[in-house]
């Protein structure tokens, strides 16, 4: 695998050069000049402050470097601009950026972000550990730090949905030798992990005896007995807190608060009112996206785009940045590597103009300049997947409209459903109930009370398998389908539609192309998103994706939707470790009690 990752050596063989720039016995490759230092450590903002950088490192952070430079080292005048800390992501999944680790590095780094910390669970649900493999080597590639955490939960509801593939407690011990793997993904099993299953208590101490972070994911919003066994099970940190309760709660018990503001889901605006008004210390808080897609990346930003949020709700600039780099390498243990502008870390910086508003200058990895004025200014070539990654969408047969039929029982004219309810802008969904009628002996759509029908297809083994349910909160006026094997996290293809010919022809044409997302009405398609690598991510460039992206959104919206990110929604639909009911390839599942219902109430 060829190295273009410009990665610095170990602070360990270049302590003796660094001392000698520190103490202008050599000269520095890079000297950052009349900058004002955002100290994440100190929590200060130092006026005239110069930086040395040699070999990809601090070397030296003070008022005057003019004695480690020489005549080939390059000075920059920082203007009286802020020097900042690049920026990392706590926790996030790059396949839901619909790109592969390389078109997403491309998209972030003008926005600030030199770090992530990335849980490819969604191609371990399609390929498994040589997924998760493949996407660990592209990682080690980038000019930024993209770390990798393995995943734990695959499938992340053993019983409750049958996944691409499966991975075990030698899985996840073999991934702790591999070089880029920073701990373990978020533990999606919250009911496992409280009584005691063995699959995750056993990857759980396959992590921590290798030393790494062990990610939580504890979406119940039961703070009692079963939060608390949680906890005492071992992951340390958490993003699926939605108020200002699971911060407190979470903190409270020796985790980290994970924070996030994605494309779809707004949980910081709430949950910072811990710090801002309940005074809890702030470096128990980490920033992060889980997730962005696309369009989002483009149009409106990563980390710097949460960083700002943070500040709106209240935070010191230099606390929300805090949030986003020191306690975030706190938190992986990579205190020493990333996350402060300090001597001996990674020379990863950003110049910003405008601190409050993250105004983003240049961007700095490793020393080097990536990005000036949201423009990528480096050369990151493509990165090839094999073929072993692509034709994974395998539907064992032409689906018809009558695949989507729902048989009532006979005799009847009305029948009472369970209905899976959309909450805007937040990852659970609610357990509703609805009467529907009956046509010739099928149970019907109700458009005006925007009910719409759901589907779950097997992709995975050629089944032919079509799980039929019902959704609310889309708002599609029209006859219309959309369809996508991004299908958190067994990643089946889930399909939501008016019309059931439409539905029929979006899973086909998903099938023709190897995956993505597409949409249909009235028999015509009006939108599409190629993603071939694994029915997960494009091989394109973030910038065509986020058009096609766009043209999906217009699409949607031209139908009657009206959700913020509704693809990002649609996505969610089935996942069955987030209350409260949820579609799999095995039924109607009820998360509140993880256990399998009937559609009929």
């Amino acid at each position: 695998m060829p190295d273009r990752s410009n990665s610095p050596k170990p602070w360990t063989e270049m302590a003796t050069t660094l001392v000698d720039v520190a103490t202008g016995r050599k000269k520095a490759d890079l000297v950052v000049r009349n900058g004002r230092w955002v100290n994440v450590h100190s929590g200060e903002i130092i006026d005239g402050t110069d930086l040395a950088v040699i070999g990809g490192r601090f070397a030296y952070c003070g008022p005057d470097a003019s004695h480690a430079i020489g005549q080939d080292t390059q000075v920059i005048d920082a203007g009286g601009r802020y020097l900042v800390p690049g920026l990392c992501d706590g926790h996030m999944h790059v396949e839901s950026g619909m790109v592969t680790v390389t078109e997403f590095s491309r998209a972030v780094i003008p926005h600030g972000t030199t770090s992530m910390f990335i849980d490819p669970h969604e191609i371990a649900n399609v390929l498994g550990l040589p997924g998760v493999r493949l996407m660990h080597d592209e990682a080690l590639a980038m000019p930024i730090n993209v770390h990798v955490q393995m995943p734990s939960c695959v499938p992340s509801a053993p019983g409750l949905e049958n996944a691409g593939a499966v991975l075990t407690v030698e899985d996840v011990a073999e991934a702790m030798t591999w070089p880029n793997i920073i701990g373990l993904g978020e533990v999606m099993n919250f009911p496992g992990v409280a009584n005691n299953d063995p699959t995750m208590s056993g990857e759980i101490a396959a992590t921590v005896r290798a030393g790494k972070t062990v990610g939580g994911h504890y979406a119940s919003r039961d703070l009692g007995l079963p939060f608390h066994g949680y906890v005492a099970g071992g992951p340390e940190d958490d993003h699926e807190g939605t108020c200002v309760e699971d911060a407190i709660a979470r903190v409270r018990q020796g985790m980290k608060a994970m924070l996030r503001l994605g494309s779809a889901w707004y949980d910081v605006a709430t949950q910072i009112k811990a710090v801002t008004e309940s005074g809890l210390d702030p470096r128990n808080f980490i920033l992060c996206t889980d997730d962005s897609h696309s369009g989002t990346l483009v149009q409106q930003g990563h980390m710097d785009r949460v960083v700002r949020h943070a500040i709106q709700q209240g935070l010191k600039p230099v606390t929300a940045i805090q949030m986003a780099t020191i306690n975030t390498a706190q938190h992986f243990r990579l205190e020493r590597e990333i996350g402060s502008i300090a001597p001996g870390r990674r020379a990863d910086f950003l110049i910003v103009s405008d601190l409050a508003g993250m105004t983003v200058d240049e961007v700095y990895a490793r020393g080097v300049k990536l990005a000036e004025q949201g423009r990528l200014v480096a050369d990151i070539p493509a990165y090839a997947y094999p073929d072993s990654a692509k034709n994974t969408v395998k539907l064992g047969k032409h689906l018809s409209a009558e695949d989507f039929d729902i048989a009532a029982p006979k005799g009847k004219n009305e029948m009472r459903v369970r209905v899976i309810g959309v909450i805007e802008n937040q990852a659970p969904t609610r357990a509703l109930e609805a009467d529907l009628p009956v046509e010739n002996g099928l149970v019907a759509m109700d458009r005006k009370g925007d009910v719409c029908q759901i589907a779950l297809v097997e992709r995975h083994r050629g089944t032919g398998g079509v799980t039929n349910a019902f959704v609310s909160g889309f708002g599609y006026l029209k006859d219309c389908a959309m369809a996508s094997t991004v299908a958190h996290d067994s990643h089946h293809m889930i399909v939501v539609g008016t019309n059931k010919s439409d539905m029929a022809l979006a899973a086909n044409r998903l099938g023709e192309v190897g995956g993505g997302v597409v949409l249909f009405s009235e028999g015509k398609e009006l939108a599409l998103v190629e993603m071939p690598i694994a029915g997960l991510m494009s091989d394109e460039r973030a910038e065509i994706v986020a058009e096609k992206a766009e043209k999906l959104t217009k699409a949607m919206s031209d139908m009657g939707c009206t959700l913020n990110n509704a693809y990002m929604q649609h996505s969610l639909l089935a996942l069955v470790v987030i209350p409260e009911l949820r579609i799999s390839d095995v039924g109607l599942v009820d998360v509140r009690t993880f256990e399998k219902v009937d559609l009929f109430v």
